[in-house]
């Protein structure tokens, strides 16, 4: 898990770099906070499934799973939501292409695992 978190956060980063040199000061901190808005709801979900694995047993991983999810899906809606609210000026394309290349890293990441 921690791995995931880390590919997606040098994601973020190589992107809001490559925006900042392409698209200027808010492409990156645009970029910056899609890549933010990717690894912080997932680093939830991580959290709430290693606690899990102390209580032990399927049925708390499954809780912690469910749980998880959930919140991560919650974060995502309410940390999207404050961007496009509360960040101006924003660059929408920058923020929503780091978000996608994020996911994106960690689903690449899942299906390259040993």
């Amino acid at each position: 898990m921690l791995k995931l978190l880390v590919l997606q956060t040098i994601v973020g980063m190589v992107s809001a770099a490559a925006f900042g040199l392409f698209g200027g000061i808010v492409a990156a901190y645009s970029a910056l906070l899609g890549g933010l808005v990717a690894v912080l709801p997932n680093a939830f979900l991580a959290v709430r499934l290693a606690m899990s694995r102390r209580e032990g047993g399927a049925g708390a991983l499954m809780r912690a799973a469910w749980l998880g999810e959930a919140g991560k899906l919650a974060l995502t809606v309410v940390m999207c939501t404050a961007v496009f609210v509360l960040v101006r000026p924003l660059s929408a394309p920058a923020l929503l292409v780091t978000f996608i290349l994020a996911q994106l890293a960690t689903l690449a990441g899942l299906l390259m695992r040993d």
